[in-house]
């Protein structure tokens, strides 16, 4: 048996999980001492709605080594392999976390990390990627190495709806975030090398939504995999543009999803992204 551990990045509720058969190792996320659990997509829109009043962002903290050796002393028990796939170390200490309770439990040798360099929408992608290869039988090794192949082709971007987060969590510089509020200015952002960069800036919503769904004229997608379409707190928006993107681009193939708070404490609510594999 192979158990596959990730961590709340990849916006998985506990009960995908558990239909999955992976372990979810969480961040916390806390304004002040009141902890917002990330657990099903109630928790997420309760995040923003306590973000949208909050004066100050929430403190996000990486799980600690000994949140991961809970979870290898339990595959130990029962003999299995493990493999970890974590948030990107570019955004967080998680994938030190996981390495440092590799090197301090007895059962090492069965152990295998992966950082993904990614977060939600394409971490998510890798983890299920790697359930199905479980699934079907693969051996770890195989999964291993099929895994690290796709995160070299995964690619998220997002579109922000308001730069008062970036500039809450000092990001942008206060100056220009007023500017770009006056002006309308929404960013569309994309993960790469293992953080988050701005791409571009446009004026309206509408202009930001056209140039996200440009990103799929980019690049050759590969059939075998699903574009991913996520929100944040407005579901019926992420409906309307995952069907408006679908028509335009005859995409056969999509999946829609809720994202949490550990970006979206950076991107805050009413932000779209969109995800694809390229074609090899």
């Amino acid at each position: 048996m192979i158990r596959i551990i990730t961590d709340s990045a990849a916006d998985i509720t506990l009960e995908e999980a558990k239909k999955n058969n992976i372990d979810i190792v969480p961040l916390k996320i806390s304004f002040n001492e009141d902890e917002i659990k990330q657990e099903k997509t109630e928790d997420f829109d309760l995040f923003y709605q306590k973000l949208m009043t909050a004066t100050a962002l929430p403190l996000t903290s990486r799980p600690s080594p000994e949140q991961y050796l809970e979870y290898f002393k339990k595959a130990e028990e029962k003999g299995d392999d493990v493999l970890v796939l974590t948030l990107s170390s570019g955004l967080s200490g998680t994938y030190e976390s996981a390495m440092v309770a590799k090197k301090m439990s007895p059962y090492k040798v069965k152990i295998t990390i992966i950082d993904t360099e990614q977060a939600i929408l394409t971490q998510r992608m890798l983890v299920e990627y790697a359930v199905q290869l479980r699934d079907s039988g693969k051996k770890i090794e195989t999964i291993t190495e099929k895994v690290n192949d796709l995160k070299d082709r995964v690619v998220v971007c997002g579109l922000v709806n308001t730069l008062k987060y970036l500039k809450m969590g000092g990001r942008i510089p206060k100056s220009l975030a007023f500017i770009g509020e006056k002006l309308n200015i929404k960013p569309i952002i994309i993960l790469e090398d293992k953080s988050l960069k701005e791409l571009s800036k446009k004026r309206g919503r509408k202009a930001g939504k056209k140039s996200l769904q440009k990103e799929l004229e980019k690049e050759k997608l590969d059939p075998d995999f699903p574009v991913y379409f996520g929100y944040t707190l407005n579901k019926e928006e992420g409906y309307q543009f995952r069907k408006e993107t679908e028509e335009k681009y005859q995409l056969t193939h999509s999946k829609l999803f809720s994202i949490g708070g550990v970006i979206g404490t950076h991107v805050g609510p009413e932000s779209l992204a969109i995800a694809f594999v390229r074609e090899k």
